[in-house]
């Protein structure tokens, strides 16, 4: 594909140099690169002390009394963004300057690198050739672009970044934690000297201050941190599960002092750094046997958080409970950061694959941040989870990279792992896997290649009661297969990407293979459904939803599909329906995934609101699950189907070349919605009476938009900036002229 991306950004280039004349903005004034990206990262000058962010001192990062961002590649890449609201601006050149002084810089000097003027319309995932970068320096850069007319752009401003001491071939550069001092929302003397300050949000937190007033050296407090209150209004001593709950005892001095509650170690894979110090996570502080007056100022948390970009994304309708779900999952990306790297909540602290893919859509759909998705897909690669899915996901975490980033490294990188992590290795004779209790597993070989040393087993969903009886036994599996699936046709992309054209047909070859033996086994002809395994007759919503969201039913058969797909509900655990509803929306039934989303039953993310979670949970309620945590980003999928499903925003070539604006509504009266990419933010509102259906969107410089629209009946007028066009109609749909950057008003009726 990199061939082919390559030659269609070519042409993509030569298309806007012929039409260059008749394009308003490309007549224009070039609009100078700003966002630059080191390495995906926007910021490659930030720094902090303990946690804190700091001015930039580069002498004192070096001497390692900050915190810093390094470069830890011998070959970084570099992007930027073109805003503007001309239409039809699009880059067909750039040239970047590296040089070793910030002085050579200014005077246009590239003498580590200056790559010459480069005809290409790719601005992100440009991969540095210069002269070998030394360890532990500074470094320089800017960018100009040209327009199809050749008129350049000024050169944007210079960023720099710093190297780290010993550059590997290939590393993921992360920011540092950070700490932020958040002050409770209220603070409420419940009863006799007691008092409870409520943060408003759950946040992991490595300190906590509290001023306190004493008459004598006597008196102790007894301090409550939690994630859940009672209905009088203290910390839940007794939440149940593993919703978090500590108590300390403060004896108190004599006068008014500051006291540090000190947390304690609980455990879990990945630890902490010494900058930030242990963390637990609460809402809640209850201040038992104080006798003094509790402000709010007087207590201060230090919470902890991957930096993060509040004001990237946003998103809200016409139905309350809906954005309250929205704003649920969204601060679930910020609040389950505090590690650096997606991991299954606060109980194991363990990075699991299938947390990863649902943190990495939500991710990518909430701020304009790439660095940690792609640190925990790679982490994960050679550091795998027990589930056979988990293992087979990972080829999905990174096409998923790729997609929204456009930078080939990675998948480059860790090709060779990604082909065994399909599980080729445990086909069968008929073309599907078995890998449960399998005795290919007894095989140190096989093992290796996927970097295990112990027995996978299938999950099929977790909790097991989550599974609609799906039948788990050492069987040929739908669930497994369908995953076996989507990984040979994902892998056969990737293959495309890198060049590997033999490895393009091999892939495709067994795809196709794949797919016939799957409808062999697993389709019901007489039910018109798809069964859990070879070796049963049951047919849980499992199958039939994996079966449909990995392209294996044919069109024929989809109705039927999804028909038994609704008769079933969400009867799946919080993971599953990320699958569900990207399936319901695959299937354009917009009404069906808006129901799920904003119910307010049981089985919904309202009821994790309800509960009394800030952050979205590890299972549907504590009655689900016993031992669930409060804090689980697999539990926050509609804060990427959302952006990706119900508004419709989703690139459709690497690096957001091409995007896709699909909106499905369902019976939602208006919404909008700012979706970041890395081209820039898109922003987009709708709205619909009777019917007629208007939006607004913007769109960012340098590259362009599919806009398909569901048809109104028989015959459709629409209108783009009050000018009249016509629009392809195809299975129901409308498809619109392919929009460019600007500002678009359209009217469909």
């Amino acid at each position: 594909m990199e061939y082919f991306v390559k030659n269609r950004l070519v042409r993509y280039v030569l298309s806007f140099v012929g039409i260059g004349c008749c394009a308003s903005g490309l007549s224009q004034e070039m609009s100078v690169p700003t966002q630059l990206r080191c390495d995906l990262l926007l910021q490659t000058d930030y720094q902090s002390a303990y946690g804190f962010v700091v001015p930039t001192e580069w002498k004192v990062a070096q001497s390692g009394k900050h915190e810093c961002v390094r470069i830890l590649t011998q070959t970084p890449s570099f992007g930027w963004n073109i805003s503007s609201d001309e239409p039809e601006v699009m880059q067909t050149a750039y040239q970047i300057l590296v040089a070793s002084t910030e002085d050579g810089l200014k005077e246009n000097l590239g003498d580590v690198w200056d790559s010459g003027k480069v005809i290409s319309a790719q601005s992100s995932g440009i991969l540095y050739g210069g002269k070998p970068l030394a360890g532990d320096r500074l470094y320089f850069w800017k960018v100009r672009i040209w327009n199809g007319n050749q008129v350049e752009s000024a050169y944007s401003d210079a960023a720099v970044f710093l190297t780290d001491k010993n550059l590997q071939k290939h590393a993921t550069a992360r920011y540092p934690l950070q700490k932020q001092q958040e002050m409770p929302v209220c603070v409420r003397n419940v009863k006799d000297n007691t008092w409870v300050a409520d943060f408003g949000k759950a946040a992991f937190c490595g300190q906590l201050y509290l001023t306190l007033s004493s008459d004598s050296d006597r008196d102790t407090v007894v301090v409550h941190t939690g994630e859940a209150n009672t209905p009088e209004g203290t910390v839940n001593r007794k939440p149940g599960g593993s919703i978090r709950y500590c108590r300390y005892r403060l004896p108190l001095r004599s006068g008014t002092h500051t006291y540090q509650i000190q947390f304690r170690h609980d455990g879990g894979s990945i630890k902490m750094p010494s900058y930030i110090g242990e963390v637990v996570p609460f809402r809640y502080v209850e201040l038992e046997n104080y006798g003094g007056n509790a402000e709010q100022a007087l207590l201060v948390r230090n919470a902890v958080y991957y930096p993060y970009n509040e004001k990237a994304s946003y998103f809200e309708s016409s139905d309350s409970i809906l954005n309250q779900v929205w704003d649920l999952c969204k601060y679930s990306v910020k609040a389950t950061s505090f590690t650096g790297q997606f991991i299954d909540g606060d109980r194991e602290r363990l990075p699991y694959e299938g947390d990863n893919y649902i943190g990495q859509l939500t991710a990518y759909c909430v701020d304009d941040e790439y660095n940690l998705p792609r640190y925990s897909h790679e982490y994960s690669i050679t550091h795998p989870t027990w589930p056979t899915e988990w293992i087979q996901i990972s080829v999905m975490t990174a096409w998923l990279d790729y997609l929204y980033t456009g930078d080939l490294r990675s998948i480059r990188y860790y090709y060779e792992d990604l082909k065994a992590k399909c599980l080729m290795d445990f086909e069968t004779e008929n073309g599907l896997i078995i890998v449960s209790g399998t005795d290919k597993q007894k095989n140190p070989q096989v093992m290796a290649k996927i970097h295990h040393k112990r027995s996978i087993e299938d999950i099929v969903d977790w909790p097991i009661t989550e599974r609609d009886g799906y039948v788990v036994d050492n069987s040929c599996k739908s669930v497994i297969n369908a995953y076996y699936y989507r990984d040979l046709v994902l892998m056969s992309n990737i293959a495309e990407a890198l060049g590997y054209v033999d490895d393009v047909t091999f892939y495709k070859k067994k795809a196709a293979h794949v797919k016939k033996s799957f409808q062999q086994v697993f389709w019901d002809r007489k039910n018109k459904r798809y069964r859990d395994s070879d070796k049963t007759e049951h047919a849980s919503l499992h199958a039939n939803v994996f079966s449909l969201v990995f392209g294996l039913v044919n069109e024929k058969d989809k109705a039927s599909v999804m028909e038994y797909i609704r008769s079933k509900g969400m009867a799946c655990s919080v993971y599953v329906a990320q699958f569900l509803l990207e399936a319901v929306y695959g299937a354009e039934d917009g009404n069906y995934g808006l129901s799920l989303m904003n119910s307010t039953g049981d089985r919904s993310w309202y009821n994790m609101i309800r509960e009394g979670s800030t952050v979205s949970m590890e299972a549907w309620g504590n009655k689900y699950k016993p031992n669930q945590d409060w804090n689980h980003i697999w539990g926050a999928a509609p804060g990427n189907i959302i952006m990706r499903e119900l508004i419709g925003v989703k690139p459709v070539l690497p690096g957001w070349n091409r995007f896709q604006i699909k909106p499905q509504l369902g019976e939602l009266e208006w919404a909008k919605a700012k979706v970041p990419t890395i081209k820039g933010a898109v922003t987009v509102k709708y709205s619909q009476a009777g019917t007629t259906f208007s939006m607004e969107v913007k769109i960012p410089g340098n590259t362009e938009a599919e806009v398909i629209l569901p048809a109104r009946k028989d015959k459709n007028r629409v209108s783009i900036n009050g000018k009249q066009v016509k629009a392809r109609l195809k299975e129901g749909k409308l498809f619109l002229p392919v929009l460019r950057s600007g500002i678009y008003q359209i009217v469909l009726n």
